[in-house]
């Protein structure tokens, strides 16, 4: 739990338990869970959807993409920089409860535009977790511990695709995908209780030492005992000082080589990452349609996405933080080497000919490939002032989700929609493969022959298609490779500048 520590003088720094940390980080993750869940079921239960309201994969690519990112992006930043000020815990229980109403909401939706609307609100209730989070595991968690921190909260990612595909697949397969939605989005409520009631909001910058030591030599030098137990003083409350403005933020996110390239290589990877991933389910279903159903392939990605991607994840900031002991080049290394390695094992799993062999193969590259997360997340904390983390993340996830998230997704589903048509052509269909194959199947009233060749056309574009999606992890890997050239030095700069800013606020606040 946290204990105030004895003292006189000054706001009195707490004492936070490594238990009451753990506590919190898990909670933490287990919303960011939820978060995942929530915005990537419809990937699991996409094609029930396409074929039930007979859409075509862009129609499908805009659900989980730039109808979800739009709001959730545009709201992240003044959410965020609420969160700089306000309680960051109340922000997030206020933003669970939005998005798990909007998800059940889903549930209920008869047609197209009415599940694109509701999926516009599940974005809007989502933009108000990752900022204000990401800053107090900032404050939590010290510098040297941040990246395995912040890699340990990622890993809702792996964690929500995993439940997300086990329970929306079942749920769909045998009830239906409406129930899927409201049985995954109403337990988010309880989550929003259990933050609220046991995450306490610590002070700005309790982790940063040197925040503190700061603290310490200007009470020493005003004449008053910083602490009676070697407990420094800690800034006054963040409402009143006035946090940096949104441009000093960007400068220091994108104003130097290094800091931009990691920019690019996390926002690139994403975009290929939430594209791909948004076709895993239907390429299983399309390519093995005579072994495989919702409930099987939701468990089997799953599975995939819980070991593998989990274990990247993990493995990215454990390694990362041991690595960048011999230097901060580390931070952009790590991801590179991972990115690269990964697409090529992606390619040859999605060309194999057995579900079996290709989903033991998938094993493998999402270890490698998720290991950008941690690292990325941490330098960017690493090089802000205590008031602009929130800020910093907004922004960031600003330009990744509008771009990955809101693009993503379509864009695949249009590479995929185009090059089925391609394939429909080549085998001899006649017309306008969206026309002659509402939904990727057979018109109801068509013939077996049509129907599978349909299918034909739509299992061979949706493979083609991820494998040239796939690609796109190597160009982001060239782009760790580039900042790894400047990071080092770009660092220095940046903590030598949220130093001085953070030193700023404590004499602003003092006044």
């Amino acid at each position: 739990m946290a204990r105030a520590a004895k003292g006189s003088g000054g706001t009195r720094a707490p004492a936070y338990t490594p238990g009451y940390k753990t506590t919190v980080l898990s909670l933490l993750v287990v919303a960011y869970t939820f978060n995942f869940i929530d915005r990537t079921i419809i990937s699991t239960i996409g094609q029930a959807i396409k074929v039930d309201l007979k859409l075509t994969d862009a129609q499908l690519g805009w659900l989980g993409g730039l109808s979800f990112a739009l709001l959730y992006t545009a709201l992240g930043i003044p959410i965020a920089r609420l969160a700089e000020r306000r309680s960051r815990v109340n922000i997030i229980s206020v933003a669970i409860v939005v998005w798990s109403a909007f998800t059940a909401l889903c549930g209920t939706a008869t047609s197209y535009v009415q599940l694109l609307l509701f999926r516009v609100g599940v974005g809007v209730g989502e933009a108000g977790l990752s900022p204000p989070a990401h800053s107090l595991i900032s404050d939590y968690f010290e510098p040297k511990k941040r990246a395995t921190a912040l890699s340990i909260y990622s890993l809702g990612i792996p964690l929500g695709t995993m439940f997300g595909a086990v329970a929306g697949g079942w749920i769909a397969q045998n009830v239906s995908w409406q129930a899927a939605f409201m049985i995954v989005g109403l337990p988010g409520v309880l989550v929003a209780i259990a933050i609220k009631l046991f995450v306490k909001e610590p002070p700005r910058g309790w982790s940063d030492r040197h925040v503190a030591e700061g603290e310490a030599e200007t009470a020493a030098a005003l004449g008053r005992e910083a602490s009676e137990a070697g407990a420094p003083t800690m800034p006054e409350p963040a409402a009143k000082v006035k946090p940096p403005s949104i441009m000093s933020v960007a400068k220091r996110l994108f104003g130097s080589w290094g800091m931009a390239n990691m920019v690019a290589g996390i926002t690139i990877a994403s975009f290929a990452g939430y594209g791909v991933g948004a076709y895993v389910p239907p390429y299983f279903l399309r390519q093995f349609p005579a072994d495989l159903n919702l409930a099987t392939v939701g468990l089997y990605v799953g599975l995939v996405a819980g070991i593998s991607n989990g274990a990247g994840t993990l493995l990215g900031g454990f390694l990362t933080d041991q690595a960048a002991k011999r230097g901060t080049r580390w931070y952009a290394l790590v991801p590179a080497i991972g990115l690269i390695l990964a697409t090529p094992i992606y390619i040859f799993a999605y060309t194999r000919d057995s579900w079996q062999l290709a989903f033991m193969l998938l094993l493998i590259p999402g270890v490698l490939h998720y290991t950008y997360l941690g690292p990325t997340f941490g330098v960017v904390q690493n090089a802000m002032d205590v008031r602009m983390r929130a800020t910093a993340v907004a922004v960031l996830f600003f330009v990744l989700n509008l771009i990955a998230l809101g693009f993503g997704p379509p864009f695949a589903g249009m590479v995929i929609d185009a090059l089925a048509g391609n394939a429909y052509t080549a085998a001899g269909g006649v017309g306008a493969f969206t026309a002659a194959c509402p939904g990727g199947v057979g018109p109801a009233d068509g013939t077996a022959a049509q129907d599978a060749l349909c299918k034909f056309a739509m299992a061979k574009g949706t493979r083609e298609g991820i494998v040239w999606n796939l690609l796109i992890y190597a160009w982001a890997g060239v782009h760790y490779l580039l900042a790894a050239i400047t990071l080092p030095k770009d660092i220095i700069r940046a903590r030598a500048a949220a130093d001085a800013g953070d030193a700023a606020a404590a004499a602003e606040a003092r006044a």
